[in-house]
């Protein structure tokens, strides 16, 4: 509002200036006299005064003729001039437009209407580093591979897109499946940018797909380094590579290698059980069976494992069935309340022949967790109680339809394995394997295993009825019956206590 009143007022006060000036001038006295061609011309004050401001708007016209004049010979001879430069901002307002409308086709999922947009955009800017990749996206999405991978090629030549080029044909020889080449790629991307984390992610992949521990571990350093890795997690994997290229070493035969690097996984990530396993066998083999023993209750307290338990049991490889059992004690202590110690210790006292104690040592978990292994150590309890066949098929038949309990299973894509593996064998994803119950499957299987319990159970109430010899046989009883032994096929001597093994514990899932 103020600074509006102040341009009020200096107008005003210009106004009045001219005014009074113009009126001074008319009343001076004199003026100015030309003389043109032997003419003269008298001009009064005021008249003069306008003469000269035209005669300077004159001159200033000539001038910007004279300019324009000069302009455009220049134009014509290819020299940059005012005119030059406007007829180039309009090329480059075209381009940039044809290169948003392509960027916009691009997000649209239109393909081919973005290369066009792409080649309209390279004719006006001529600027490649900006068309080109417009143009490789656009034919990547329009199907056109082979435009697209001569496009990236053409990023190679530039500095500044080199990267960008590279990282074009490695993801191109990916979904190829050309796991050396893009390889190699990679190994190219990441020496460009080695910051970059899906660089570092790829190249992490790819070596450990290939098994290129090593090579695997600089690029998990690098990512530590580059702070795109918590350094929690950093652990745990270059525990998983130094586990991985000891199982490589020791492949080779080279032993003593193996067992450090095993040590080395072990100390990196304590709770990794391969690595355990692996460095307790270590141990043994060095005579230090004390600091494997030690090793392995550390490894259990933090996640109880079959595998654990296997290398705890050659440790003393030679000893009695009751040595065993005592010596194990140490070893689940803590943690008696957990399934596999439960098993466990069920199938000790198996192995020592004191049914009584493996069944109070399983508690409940027949029924709490019922699993294939549970079930099947209670078959063993009962046949070593002298229950009858067809309360221990009963068993087994229960054992047949039950969830396999804890496995190897990739987070990922949920894939069992039967055993430990750095990359998983489906997806390929590093370091997603735990020691987990799969999800269970809600579709139910057509064999007809759901009805062995059912069929057993009528079995075991047609025994109960039956004491007297001449008492009739229902004969789809006895065809039922030829079908639980054909499917379970249990051998009288497989659970009797005189054939229990006494060394492996897990025997009998085994």
């Amino acid at each position: 509002m103020l600074w509006s009143l102040v341009k009020i007022l200096l107008f005003v006060a210009a106004i009045a200036g001219l005014t009074y000036g113009a009126g001074w001038l008319m009343e001076s006295d004199g003026g100015v006299m030309i003389t043109v061609a032997g003419v003269e011309y008298t001009l009064g004050p005021l008249q003069a005064v306008i003469a000269l401001v035209v005669f300077v708007v004159l001159c200033w016209v000539l001038f910007k003729l004279v300019s324009l004049l000069v302009a455009v010979l220049k134009f014509l001879n290819g020299d940059d001039t005012a005119i030059s430069r406007y007829f180039d901002r309009n090329r480059e307002k075209k381009g940039y437009q044809a290169l948003a409308d392509g960027l916009l086709a691009l997000a649209s999922g239109e393909g081919a209407t973005a290369i066009d947009k792409a080649r309209k955009a390279e004719r006006y800017l001529g600027k490649p580093e900006l068309t080109n990749l417009l143009t490789a996206q656009a034919a990547e999405m329009a199907g056109d591979r082979k435009k697209a991978t001569e496009v990236y090629k053409k990023l190679l030549a530039d500095d500044s897109t080199r990267f960008v080029g590279v990282r074009g044909l490695m993801k191109q020889t990916l979904s190829e499946g050309k796991t050396d080449a893009a390889l190699k790629l990679a190994k190219t991307a990441f020496a460009l940018k080695p910051r970059h984390e899906e660089t570092q992610d790829t190249l992490l992949k790819l070596q450990a797909e290939t098994g290129d521990w090593a090579g695997a571990r600089k690029t998990l350093g690098a990512k530590l380094q580059h702070g795109s890795l918590p350094r929690d997690v950093h652990k745990r994997r270059d525990a998983v590579l130094a586990l991985s290229e000891a199982k490589d070493i020791l492949d080779e035969e080279a032993s003593v290698e193996a067992r450090e690097k095993a040590i080395e996984a072990n100390k990196l990530s304590p709770d990794l059980i391969p690595a355990a396993v692996m460095a307790a066998r270590g141990y043994i083999a060095q005579g230090k069976a004390r600091n494997a023993a030690r090793l392995l209750q550390k490894t259990w307290a933090v996640q109880p494992h079959p595998d654990l338990a296997a290398a705890y049991a050659e440790v003393a490889p030679d000893e009695t069935a009751a040595a065993r059992l005592k010596r194990f004690k140490a070893l689940v202590k803590g943690t008696q309340d957990h399934a596999e110690s439960k098993m466990l210790m069920a199938e000790l006292n198996i192995a020592a022949e004191d049914f009584p104690e493996a069944r109070r040592a399983l508690g409940d978990l027949y029924e709490t967790n019922p699993t294939t292994r549970s079930l099947t150590i209670m078959a063993a309890i009962e046949r070593g109680e002298g229950a009858r066949d067809a309360v221990v098929k009963g068993w087994l038949a229960r054992a047949l339809t039950a969830p396999r309990g804890p496995q190897w299973v990739c987070d990922k894509c949920h894939h069992i394995h039967a055993h430990w593996a750095p990359v998983c064998e489906n997806c390929h994803a590093f370091d997603t394997l735990s020691w987990t119950a799969p999800p269970e499957s809600e579709v139910r299987s057509a064999t007809g295993v759901e009805m062995l319990p059912l069929i057993v159970g009528a079995l075991e109430d047609q025994s109960e009825e039956g004491d007297d010899e001449d008492a009739p046989i229902d004969a789809e009883i006895v065809e039922e019956a030829d079908i639980v032994e054909v499917v379970t096929e249990v051998d009288d001597e497989t659970l009797a206590p005189e054939a229990t093994p006494s060394v492996q514990p897990g025997f009998v899932e085994k």
